[in-house]
């Protein structure tokens, strides 16, 4: 009898982790789709607003790659961490400056997303602008103080990355920034 029970309390506790996980998993159809309705309920149920995929990605992660203004603004206004990263340490950020979402750059960086933070090969987020020719992104990231110092694991600068591409404008703007 007792086995019975303990089995039971088992096989329901697995069905409602089960369903967590499976309200969880909504919340990044819900920012890849631009569906503030959903989004707005799956963060009345409690779903932690930073809760992570498979791949470390949040939902705000997901919304911004996806250039869903919407539903980024909610998940910035209910309090998701503009710095969160996923498993190779990109953060929303890096996504909108290798996309070129100059608004979404912005957004985050008027929601205290760190200018200078890191991923796994040690990468700011100016590297992803200077090297994928997004001119504007990189003089609003200057004008956030980004240091144009920093070096990834190859140790490459923004500049270096920018040459590489033949990317004229941001070596000349690079160029002309580091100069005291």
């Amino acid at each position: 009898m007792k086995i019975k029970n303990a089995i039971g309390i088992l096989l329901m506790f697995a069905l409602l982790l089960q369903a967590g996980r499976a309200r969880a998993q909504d919340i990044f159809s819900a920012a890849r789709e631009n569906d503030t309705l959903r989004l707005t309920y799956f963060l009345q149920t409690r779903v932690k607003i930073d809760t992570a995929d498979g791949r470390g990605s949040t939902p705000l992660i997901i919304a911004v790659y996806n250039n869903n203004e919407a539903a980024v603004d909610l998940l910035l206004k209910c309090g998701a961490d503009p710095n969160a990263a996923d498993l190779s340490g990109n953060t929303a950020l890096m996504g909108a400056c290798y996309k070129g979402y100059f608004p979404m750059v912005r957004k985050l960086l008027e929601h205290k997303a760190r200018v200078d933070q890191l991923n796994l090969n040690q990468a700011p987020a100016l590297i992803f602008a200077a090297t994928f020719g997004h001119t504007e992104i990189v003089r609003l990231l200057i004008n956030y103080k980004a240091r144009l110092d920093l070096r990834d694991r190859f140790g490459k600068t923004a500049l270096d990355h920018a040459a590489g591409q033949e990317n004229d404008d941001i070596v000349e703007l690079l160029r002309a920034s580091s100069k005291p």
